[in-house]
């Protein structure tokens, strides 16, 4: 058993927040349907290179233990198709701009009249009323209006886009969790209820204390590249062979850090002797450290800061994190075989339940794979049935 046996997920959506919305929810146990175009199917499945086999690494990558279908959803015995298969299913998950469902006639109300138990989860960009409702989520622009690029990147360089796609990345997170919450809610009453996210409000809520020095002092946090800006040192340094992050948060860890680090001569300054001194000071004290730390190896330092009791980190490539120690020891990398793309490896879901374990996973669907057998399984449709669709071009 896994928590979510039983529960069936309709997923209308593409490119990155819904598929990875709906992957946490497979994840789970979930019977995640998802639904694409025929012939073209999800946007992401043409985000390549680089490919494994003839698979987008991309699309393997947010799609894993899904069934998929391809219906056209622009044809009319396409949306009967779909209103069949709304009528058995728990959650819908769409990400297309707000009103598109509308004008396919599968809005959250008209899907609520016929489906009153229906948990109707939507992911928008800028959120379906406003001003800016219609502009289209993508990425990088959410990073940018959401304020997270401003506080990223060097003091002196140009705003940066953080390393992955952070925007809809926490935003199919939070939708999964609206989701659960639906699902928990409706144990009691019954009834479904609309699960909006806007990719915007997702990445603004990341903001916390930056949010938070400016509501209390009226300024915007500025950038100040890997530095904190109530904690200093707390930042990356460079060793002699890497890089490091040091994570000195108090005057005790202060101590300790310069006593592993033989600087015993600084520990006393009276401009870093408190941590409010060390963030007051810091254009003084960390070019002090930069040149403690450039002296030794990064091997080195990990080993004699961790000994101290010092937070710290190497800086790992995507390479050495996939492949390294902690991964495999703790089981966090699963192996799945694919029809076409073979072997697939993937970084499992990072929810740990001692009753309920997340341990089942299954290859991501090839374009059409699983449309006869869902269709056949739910709603009945034969061999004869099946194929005249196949040949009118509904389904694939």
């Amino acid at each position: 058993m896994r928590p979510l046996d039983g529960i069936r997920v309709l997923d209308l959506t593409r490119v990155v927040s819904g598929p990875f919305c709906t992957m946490q929810l497979a994840d789970l146990g979930a019977d995640v349907i998802k639904v694409e175009r025929p012939g073209a199917g999800d946007d992401s499945r043409a985000f390549a290179p680089p490919y494994q086999g003839d698979q987008s690494a991309y699309f393997l990558s947010i799609n894993r233990s899904k069934r998929g279908v391809a219906i056209d959803l622009k044809s009319e015995r396409g949306r009967e198709i779909l209103w069949r298969l709304i009528a058995e299913s728990d959650v819908l998950v769409e990400n297309f701009r707000p009103g598109a469902m509308d004008r396919l006639g599968m809005g959250y109300e008209a899907v609520r009249a016929v489906r009153p138990s229906i948990v109707y989860a939507s992911i928008s960009g800028f959120g379906d009323t406003g001003p800016q409702r219609n502009r289209a989520g993508y990425d990088v622009i959410v990073q940018g209006e959401a304020g997270i690029m401003d506080l990223t990147g060097q003091s002196d360089g140009p705003p940066q886009k953080v390393g992955t796609s952070i925007a809809d990345l926490v935003s199919g997170l939070t939708a999964a969790q609206g989701i659960l919450a639906a699902l928990y809610a409706r144990r009691d009453s019954g009834e479904g209820q609309h699960v909006k996210v806007s990719m915007y409000e997702a990445v603004a809520a990341l903001l916390t204390f930056n949010a938070g020095i400016y509501f209390a002092t009226g300024s915007s946090p500025r950038r100040r590249g890997n530095g904190h800006a109530t904690i200093v040192p707390y930042e990356t340094f460079e060793t002699a062979d890497g890089w490091i992050n040091l994570g000195v948060a108090n005057d005790d860890l202060w101590r300790r850090f310069c006593a592993a680090a033989g600087c015993l001569d600084i520990v006393d300054d009276p401009r870093f002797g408190t941590a409010a001194d060390r963030v007051r000071n810091r254009v003084e004290l960390i070019p002090l450290v930069q040149a403690i730390v450039k002296l030794r190896s990064r091997a080195d330092w990990l080993e004699c800061l961790d000994a101290a009791g010092v937070p710290c980190g190497a800086i790992r490539s995507v390479g050495e994190v996939c492949d390294g120690d902690l991964l495999a020891a703790r089981g966090m990398v699963a192996e799945v075989d694919h029809p076409s793309a073979g072997r697939v490896r993937m970084i499992k879901s990072p929810v740990g339940l001692s009753a309920t374990p997340l341990d089942a996973y299954a290859a991501p669907p090839r374009l059409g794979e699983h449309t006869d057998s869902v269709l056949g399984e739910l709603l009945g449709l034969g061999g004869e049935e099946l194929r005249a669709l196949r040949e009118g071009g509904v389904i694939q």
